[in-house]
This record gives structure tokens, sequence and C-alpha cells, in this order.
């Protein structure tokens, strides 16, 4: 089964040893350094999988668990250096599915995450809402474009800066914003980058890329998506 992972890991070491793992068995692998950035993935586009460090900076692991329960039921995985039975019992009890202490084997997290996807099959997972903006259809759970009813194929940084900018049409963002969606993604990005990113989009989603009437420039500032009523 080949899945969505997000890896929130402050260990940048530790977190390219996972996703090199996670890739190696078919998974798709989004990896994040603190708890804050995982909080607006999950929510922005939800995994089907979250592995989540306890100890990260801005938002530690515990608290990212308690406010992704309040609105999701998305499967979490928690890493922790933390061995005693409170804790154990306290990411548990905040909505863990499964928990595994540091030093760990990254074959046996991977034994946990088939576990973890076996047992919530992806069908039986809530679905987010699919944003519609005009012929435009994204749907940030199955990680989804289509155009005119058209499936349309995109790159995960792509996706990233489609995806936020479907969560709020008609906004302008400039690169710097849209660079950020992509931390994690690819991290070798810059506002160049995001340039490429949206010549390759206006080519997949604009009946004619050279006059886009649904992703637009707006100059010396950056992008919005329309309807195309503009």
């Amino acid at each position: 089964m080949c899945a969505h992972v997000l890896v929130a890991e402050d260990d940048r070491r530790q977190a390219e040893v996972l996703r090199r793992y996670l890739e190696a068995e078919g998974h798709e692998a989004t990896v994040v350094h603190d708890g804050r950035s995982a909080l607006e993935h999950a929510r922005r586009n939800p995994p089907d999988l979250l592995v989540l460090d306890v100890m990260m900076p801005q938002l530690d692991g515990l608290n990212v668990c308690r406010m992704l329960r309040r609105d999701s039921d998305l499967l979490v995985l928690m890493l922790t250096a933390r061995s005693t039975e409170d804790d154990l019992l306290l990411g548990l009890e905040l909505g863990a599915d499964d928990y595994l202490t540091k030093p760990y084997s990254p074959r046996e997290l991977m034994a946990r995450v088939r576990t973890l996807l076996r047992r919530a099959p992806r069908s039986q997972r809530p679905v987010s809402a699919v944003r519609r903006i005009g012929p435009l259809g994204v749907d940030p759970a199955r990680h989804e474009v289509s155009a005119g009813g058209d499936p349309v194929d995109c790159t995960p940084g792509e996706f990233a800066i489609l995806a936020a900018m479907a969560d709020h049409p008609g906004r302008v963002f400039t690169r710097a914003q849209l660079l950020e969606h992509t931390r994690g993604i690819d991290r070798s990005s810059t506002e160049r980058t995001i340039d490429v990113h949206v010549m390759n989009l206006r080519r997949k989603i604009e009946a004619d890329p050279r006059r886009p009437a649904l992703l637009l420039t707006v100059y010396g500032v950056g992008y919005k998506l329309t309807g195309g009523a503009e």
C-alpha cells in the first residue's frame, strides 16, 4: 500500500533516514522539522500517517497531537526519547495510534507503519472537502487535481503551491510565501523555482498558458488563483 506519510522530526539526519526508508517502500514522504510546520502541513494536506517526534521546536509533538485530534482521525505514530510509562500513557491518551521510543531500528518503524496502514485502509479515513475554484478541483486528502473534470498530474511541489492557493482563492501570494509551502517537499527550492512551478502548472491547468485565466501574475507582488472570471 502506497501512502502519503508526513515525518515531523527535528533531527535532520534521522528525518532523512526515515524519508529514504519510506520512499524505498513506495510511499510519498514529506519532511518537516518543527511542530508548527507539522500542524500546518497536516491540516493543509492531510497525510495518511503522521510520524511525529515528541521533542521539537516551536510546538512539541504532544501538543501537535492534541490539536490535531480536535478535528481529525489522522493516524499518528509518535517517536520519543522518553521511555517512562507515564510518558507513553500520555501520548496514547492524547490520541496517538502507536508509540516508539528512541533509539529504534528504522526497520522496526517500517513494520509499525505497515501495521498502522493495514489497520486503517485509506478508503475508510475521513476525506477533507475538495476545493473548487472555477473549473479546478483540488483534493488535499487524495492529493488530486482536476481541470474541467480531467485529472491533472502534479509534482509534490506544484501540488503544495496549488493547494495553498486553493484554500484562499483571490488572495495574492508572494513568492516567499509560496516557497514556505514547499519546505520539506523540495528543500532546494528558491523563489525562481516557484516561477518554474507556476509556469508548469499553467501548462497543465490553463486553456491557453500564454494567456492565463486561473493562475494569474500580480506584477511586483506574486501570484493569485481565481475561478477564471476576472
